[in-house]
């Protein structure tokens, strides 16, 4: 499909649901007089590794903003993302559902989808996308009577043009969708605002005028001062700070000699998102909000947007995945651990942390809960109890993974223990977290019970779809 078929179509597919959806939508389940239900923000790091806050143990980048949440918030230890890389693990987030169960589980699907071109080359690439059968936390959300917004990073759409985050429960959305080359990157020429495309005239011939972090955060702060009277959901998805390395100026590392200009540019990209959630907080407090809000943190997935050397030497400078083993696309610790924070003042106890192991299916039902809305199917549990006692000790349950990236692999966690097996049919590795969080002593061999536990856990956990099927019939091309 060519770029002006595409725009028409997807605009037209975004029109046609914002005129379908009535005022009447917003004011289902509404609460009691005089009470109020929190509005909830999810902000979204790009590729940040667990280690790359300074809360988390960063070193050489300030994150005064990022640590003001955790300062005034609860911080998760043993927090992790839907997948090792964007799509499925932004799709776990949105559906509450395991890459077991998920409509995306990779950035590429094995069948189904959609064929698009990938790069400068247009190689065809088949991506998966949401389906209208799918349900998004937005939509729940919106059914309770919630005014829903995304800016930024959706993700969710592959190559199709009917899968915008307007069909899937976002009253507004301003960002850039997968087929629209336009409006990608840091420095992009047009933007999706609604049902149009709007251009960037000052990023326009190569101008670099208008920053995509900023830009976000601009529009965060808008939604916010737009909806303040009435219980809200805002999804602040940034691109920061993923590839390619690029930032207005290197901000306060200007003057480190010591180190390169990519260094520089990198940590002048966590300033920059840093400084925006700062302005989001701020926009809170100027609106007498603070009290009102729950504001959720976590990254996407482990750093190192792709593994080449200049990613590598830039994540291993910053020991962006704080020490543990892997980065992006890995499923050891270091490629799906994450920060996770949730602020909620007067609520949340302030400089509270949690080590219980928590997941982005986990997200859905939360919110759900705090909105007292109905609950859904998911994969994850409600949080809000342990947000409400810090000591609080869950029982153990059976976290779950799977990914397609170079093949098919599974991950498990059970209380302590943690299971991958690294190809379809292969045997175990088995650690124990609590004396080994850096996996580096596979005891598969001494546990035999805990093995055959993690495994019927996988094959339970692991159903096939029409996007991954059992068996593959191969990856990319295929018809």
């Amino acid at each position: 499909m060519i770029r002006r078929e595409f725009i028409a179509s997807a605009l037209a597919a975004i029109a046609a649901a914002s005129a379908s959806t009535s005022a009447s939508a917003f004011t289902l389940n509404a609460p009691p007089p005089g009470t109020r239900r929190p509005n909830i923000i999810f902000i979204l790091a790009d590729d940040m590794g667990y280690g790359d806050t300074a809360v988390y143990g960063q070193r050489r980048i300030a994150t005064p903003n990022i640590d003001r949440l955790a300062r005034e918030g609860m911080r998760f230890s043993q927090a992790y993302a839907g997948a090792p890389v964007c799509g499925p693990s932004r799709c776990a987030l949105m559906t509450g559902l395991h890459t077991g169960h998920a409509r995306i589980r990779d950035n590429t699907a094995l069948a189904g989808g959609k064929l698009g071109t990938k790069g400068k080359g247009k190689q065809l690439w088949r991506r998966p996308n949401l389906l209208p059968e799918d349900k998004t936390v937005a939509q729940y959300l919106r059914d309770a009577g919630y005014r829903t917004g995304l800016m930024g990073k959706w993700h969710l759409d592959g190559f199709d043009t009917q899968a915008t985050p307007i069909q899937f429960g976002f009253d507004e959305f301003k960002g850039w969708l997968t087929p629209l080359e336009s409006t990608q990157g840091y420095w992009p020429v047009q933007r999706v605002y609604g049902d149009k495309l709007v251009d960037i005239p000052e990023n326009a011939n190569g101008k670099r005028g208008r920053y995509d972090t900023a830009m976000i955060t601009d529009d965060a702060i808008d939604f916010i001062e737009r909806h303040k009277a009435a219980p809200f959901f805002l999804y602040a998805a940034y691109n920061s700070p993923h590839s390619p390395f690029t930032a207005p100026d290197f901000g306060p590392y200007a003057d480190r000699a010591d180190w390169s200009d990519d260094e520089k540019t990198y940590a002048a990209m966590i300033h920059y998102l840093d400084l925006g959630i700062g302005q989001l907080l701020d926009k809170l407090a100027a609106s007498s909000l603070d009290k009102d809000t729950v504001v959720f943190f976590a990254s996407d997935n482990g750093p190192r947007s792709e593994p080449t050397t200049q990613q590598t030497r830039i994540a291993d400078f910053f020991d962006s995945n704080g020490g543990l083993t892997g980065y992006k696309r890995d499923m050891y610790e270091g490629g799906i651990r994450t920060p996770w924070i949730v602020r909620w003042p007067g609520k949340v106890a302030a400089g509270a942390v949690s080590d219980v192991p928590v997941y982005f299916p986990d997200f859905l039902p939360t919110a759900l809960d705090l909105a007292g809305a109905p609950r859904e199917k998911s994969d994850g549990v409600s949080l809000r109890p342990f947000l409400a006692d810090a000591q609080r000790q869950g029982e153990d349950r059976f976290l779950y993974w799977e990914f397609y990236e170079p093949e098919f692999r599974q991950v498990a966690r059970w209380g302590k223990w943690k299971a991958l097996r690294m190809k379809r049919g292969g045997s175990l590795e088995l650690y124990d977290l609590s004396r080994d969080p850096k996996e580096s002593t596979n005891i598969a061999g001494q546990h035999p019970d805990i093995v055959k536990r993690m495994a019927d856990g996988m094959a339970r956990e692991h159903v096939a779809s029409t996007e991954y099927p059992d068996p593959p019939p191969g990856r990319g091309q295929e018809g």
